[in-house]
């Protein structure tokens, strides 16, 4: 267990979300203005074929087919985007983040049971838990015990 470790891979867990989250708003938006986009030429197609009901009722057959046409290619381009706009992403940036997210959230599993383990360890160990600090709490300790005793003796030497 190292806590280093454990930060490392939270840092490069959080900036690959980011990434991912990233690219996956610039396909929405890309896919929002495609739909955007086909919904106007929809509108327009069915403005065109409005106006060809209207020319079927006051034209001549010429301008009513001119507009029916113009109507179903605004139709057809319309769906082409809106086709487009639906496919999911492919890129191979979204491939190796989710990659790097996926060996990231494996790391902090490893380091989490590392954990796990040296916790339990001490449930069942308290005394090898302590270990690490009772060494230097010693040492501590005697230094402290030695610094009084030559305390005194200096301080008995300078009133004379």
């Amino acid at each position: 267990m190292n806590t280093e470790n454990v930060v490392k891979q939270l840092r490069v867990l959080w900036r690959t979300e980011k990434i991912i989250a990233d690219i996956r708003l610039r396909h929405l938006l890309v896919g929002f203005g495609l739909r955007a986009f086909a919904a106007l030429i929809a509108a327009f197609g069915l403005l065109m074929l409005e106006l060809a009901a209207y020319f079927a009722l006051v034209q001549v057959w010429s301008a009513i087919l001119a507009a029916a046409i113009l109507g179903v290619i605004n139709f057809a381009i319309a769906g082409l985007l809106f086709a487009i706009s639906a496919r999911s992403p492919s890129g191979r940036e979204l491939e190796l983040a989710n990659e790097i997210h996926g060996a990231s959230i494996e790391a902090l599993q490893i380091e989490a049971r590392a954990m796990q383990a040296q916790f339990v360890g001490t449930l069942h160990h308290p005394l090898n838990g302590l270990v690490p600090f009772l060494v230097p709490l010693i040492t501590i300790i005697i230094k402290s015990l030695r610094k009084p005793a030559a305390g005194p003796q200096a301080a008995a030497a300078e009133p004379k």
